[in-house]
């Protein structure tokens, strides 16, 4: 049976099936691409989640697994609301891993999930019912759970880290220079120019308003 250490779930805040999930994709990614967990910023992930879903859980078994994280700007959202996501090392190319229907479907009826769609938290389901959920994923193969595409001409830029900030002239607080807008002639923040964060907040490398 798959292991996954216990801080991983303490990370996650909760035991559900679906973190496990997340960790098995990265897990699965690394090997497939030959690679171990990212100290730095290496790794990238392109996750195919979205906001509102339960599955989005499997995002912190990925983080806990790759090391690419999202304060290290290593995992992005695509928004698809897929459990799904996209891994791409330098000088590796990529690989895509996707939950099969078919072991989703196998899950659904499980009573850990009647008791989520009666709007019970996690941590409030009782424990073997947990356990019982986490166990079927941990025990199943990654043929069971996966399907998986190799990607060996997948290509991704990184964005340019950058130190470079200036003070807002409206507020006075740093920013760093590629969120800059230009008001009235003043350099300054997005909250103090009005105008929107490029794609709701969400800043895409090459993208540059």
């Amino acid at each position: 049976m798959f292991q996954i250490p216990d801080w991983a779930f303490e990370f996650h805040g909760h035991k559900c099936p679906f973190m496990p999930i997340g960790y098995r994709m990265g897990t699965l990614a690394m090997q497939k691409l030959r690679v171990n967990k990212s100290p730095n910023h290496e790794m990238h992930v392109l996750s195919e989640m979205g906001v509102g879903h339960p599955q989005g859980c499997m995002q912190d078994g990925i983080m806990a697994s790759t090391g690419a994280t999202f304060g290290k700007g290593l995992i992005e959202k695509l928004y698809y609301g897929k459990v799904a996501a996209t891994f791409w090392y330098p000088e590796k190319g990529g690989i895509r891993i996707a939950l099969k229907n078919e072991f989703a479907d196998s899950l659904a009826p499980h009573e850990f999930f009647k008791f989520r769609k009666k709007g019970i938290q996690p941590s409030e389901i009782p424990e073997d019912v947990r356990q019982d959920i986490i166990n079927r994923v941990l025990k199943a193969t990654d043929e069971e759970l996966f399907n998986v595409k190799m990607l060996p001409d997948f290509k991704y830029t990184p964005l340019k880290g950058s130190f470079n900030k200036t003070k807002c002239e409206v507020c006075g607080e740093y920013v760093f220079e590629r969120y800059l807008r230009i008001k009235d002639g003043k350099k300054v923040c997005i909250p103090c120019s009005g105008q929107e964060p490029a794609e709701k907040g969400f800043y895409y490398p090459g993208f540059e308003n």
